[in-house]
């Protein structure tokens, strides 16, 4: 076979190739890399989608690392979000996805009770949960005064505002519950028998034998979670337009992050920027920059996943 005939029949086999992946290609292209390329170039322009953009270089980045005062908070409100909210709803939905994979009658009934919430819109959730714990009405608060314990004023409370959130977000843990519940029941059962045989405790079960078989479930519901805490956004702005009494009505466009930017996150301070303060350029540098902790988080979890969950596969 000559060398002509083999260059040719490489080039067919690569286009044979491309063609086959253009439909990926083809969206990769317009709906991440394009879109990316765009945030990149519009983070060094001055521009309000209404006149041509401007150069600025980097004027944006330092608008938004030195001169703006609501990014670190929002950036602190993230990452909390990202690590505790998202630690929460892992451990909840593996705690209950254990319990009813152990449960021998009415397991289908705790099963869709479990599901139900996650099936409610996010709106709805936040509105019922702003009113269960409004601090003065509420029949949470109402229960715990009629306890002797101090009732917090959770969406009113600077301190108690992301707690409340996470409380929100275990609520509907239904999807990681499913999740869990299909990767423990794909255990084998005589490993299970063999570390009874051998003397082992629960505790050695769950570690040894239960969390390497589920590792790489584990890991996407934290890769996944730590996204989805990244784009945060229906959630806290609902609660803090209800708690602040601003849901409806005309005037002065709502300021995100009641109480005290508490609830304030990189999505809304995006949306903030962009389409209240027509201020696109630093939007995009703090879309770029929720970008980078999102790759970097995954990344990380990514290289740790053995030191994440115990023992690896």
């Amino acid at each position: 076979m000559t060398t002509y005939t083999l260059r040719s029949k490489h080039r067919r086999n690569a286009l044979r190739t491309a063609l086959f992946m253009s439909p990926w290609l083809i969206g990769f292209g317009f709906f991440f890399a394009y879109p990316l390329v765009s945030t990149l170039y519009f983070s060094f322009m001055r521009y309000d989608g209404l006149n041509p953009p401007t150069w600025r270089g980097l004027e944006n980045w330092t608008y938004v690392f030195s001169d703006l005062p609501k990014f670190w908070p929002a950036m602190q409100n993230t990452l909390w979000l990202a690590v505790v909210m998202v630690t929460c709803r892992v451990v909840f939905g593996l705690g209950v996805g254990m319990l009813i994979t152990k449960i021998k009658r009415g397991a289908g009934i705790y099963r869709t009770l479990f599901y139900l919430p996650y099936l409610a819109p996010p709106v709805a959730a936040t509105l019922a949960f702003v009113f269960l714990l409004n601090p003065g009405t509420g029949p949470v608060n109402s229960f715990l005064e009629g306890l002797g314990v101090p009732a917090p004023s959770w969406f009113n409370d600077a301190d108690w505002a992301k707690p409340a959130l996470t409380v929100l977000a275990v609520w509907g843990v239904g999807d990681l519950m499913v999740i869990f519940m299909a990767a423990l029941l794909d255990v084998p059962k005589d490993q299970y028998e063999a570390a009874e045989l051998d003397g082992a405790s629960r505790r050695q079960r769950f570690r040894y034998i239960t969390l390497p078989n589920i590792s790489p479930i584990v890991l996407f519901a934290v890769v996944t979670g730590i996204i989805g805490a990244m784009q945060y956004y229906t959630q806290p702005i609902v609660a803090s337009k209800v708690a602040s009494g601003k849901m409806g009505g005309s005037g002065a466009a709502f300021q995100p992050g009641y109480p005290d930017d508490s609830t304030l996150t990189l999505p809304q301070l995006i949306y903030s920027l962009g389409f209240n303060q027509f201020n696109y350029g630093a939007a995009c540098v703090v879309a770029l920059v929720l970008f980078a902790f999102s790759m970097a988080f995954t990344a990380l979890l990514m290289r740790r996943r053995g030191g994440l969950i115990g023992s690896g596969d």
